[in-house]
């Protein structure tokens, strides 16, 4: 049964950084889709972004240009970079793989 262990979400004023590191247990890591969902407060859960067992990243269109998805598969990891934090990037962020096994979602907050 695969797990993913999420981290790095936290309290960051508006224009910052955080980093979100998605760890995968099992085998076979680089063959899967592997993203981030969010839930924001009132708001349905909506793509942030992902990226294919080649590379190829996709994003939601509100995170454009200030995230960034990565892979490093000899680490079974996931990252999502996000700079030029807003406080409608507040809420909980879910990684998955292949968008059938999913973490247990972590807090980001936004605000000054």
């Amino acid at each position: 049964q695969v797990t993913l262990v999420e981290s790095g979400g936290g309290l960051v004023q508006p224009g910052g950084s955080l980093r979100l590191s998605c760890a995968a247990s099992g085998e076979l890591f680089g063959i899967y889709t592997m993203g981030w969902y969010r839930q924001r407060p009132e708001k349905q859960r909506e793509l942030v972004a992902d990226i294919t067992s080649f590379g190829t990243a996709n994003y939601g269109e509100a995170v454009k240009g200030r995230f960034t998805i990565s892979r490093d598969n000899a680490k079974n990891t996931a990252y999502l970079q996000m700079d030029d934090l807003k406080s409608e990037d507040t809420g909980v962020y879910f990684c998955h793989r292949d968008f059938q096994t999913w973490s247990q979602g972590t807090q980001v907050i936004v605000s000054s």
